[in-house]
C-alpha cells in the first residue's frame, strides 16, 4: 500500500508540472507532498511492525496510517481532476508524462461527454428545472478503480510504464 502511494505521488507531480493553472498546480503539489509523507510513514510503521511482537496498538497504528494514505490519495485525485479541467500543457512525445496526460485527457473527455448528455436531458420538474440523471459524473478515482484487479473490466486506460496502481502492474 505504501509503495502504491508513491505511484500516486509521481502521478500528481507529473500532472502538476503540466498544469496550466498555477493555483491548481500548487494545490496538487501540496496534496502529493502530504501523500508522500504519509506513504513514507506507513512504510516505516509496516517495517517496524514486521520485526516486532504483535500488539494491538501497532496494528491499530498501521490501519490508521493506511486509512490516512487512502484519504491523501483521494485528495491527490481530486486535485488532479481540478488541474485537468483547467488544462494541461502538451508533454514531450513518447514520455511517461505523455501517458499520464493521455489518461487525464480520456477522463476529461468522459466528463465532458457526461455533462453534454445531461444538458440534452429535456425532462423538467414542476419548477421548470432540468432533471439530472441518477448517474454520477466520471471521476479519476473511478478510472483508477477500474484498473484494480478486483474488477473484470478488460478495457483499461494507458498507465504509467513500470508502475502499479491499486495492485495492477504496468
Amino acid at each position: 500500500i505504501a509503495s502504491d502511494g508513491q505511484v500516486f505521488v509521481k502521478f500528481g507531480r507529473i500532472v502538476a508540472k503540466n498544469c496550466l493553472d498555477k493555483r491548481c498546480s500548487a494545490e496538487l503539489l501540496c496534496a502529493t507532498e502530504q501523500t508522500h509523507t504519509i506513504s513514507s510513514q506507513l512504510g516505516i510503521v509496516a517495517r517496524v511492525k514486521a520485526v516486532t511482537a504483535e500488539s494491538k496498538s501497532s496494528s491499530e497504528l498501521l490501519v490508521s496510517n493506511a486509512q490516512n494514505l487512502i484519504q491523501a490519495v483521494l485528495h491527490v485525485l481530486k486535485a488532479a481532476e481540478a488541474a485537468c479541467i483547467k488544462g494541461l500543457r502538451q508533454p514531450p512525445p513518447d514520455s511517461e508524462e505523455e501517458e499520464v496526460a493521455a489518461f487525464c485527457i480520456q477522463w476529461r473527455k468522459n466528463l465532458l461527454w457526461h455533462r453534454a448528455k445531461e444538458c440534452l436531458n429535456s425532462d423538467r420538474d414542476e419548477l421548470g428545472l432540468r432533471k439530472t440523471q441518477a448517474r454520477a459524473e466520471p471521476t479519476l478515482t473511478a478510472m483508477v478503480q477500474e484498473q484494480s484487479p478486483q474488477t473484470k473490466n478488460t478495457k483499461r486506460p494507458k498507465p504509467i510504464k513500470g508502475h502499479t496502481i491499486m495492485g495492477s502492474h504496468f
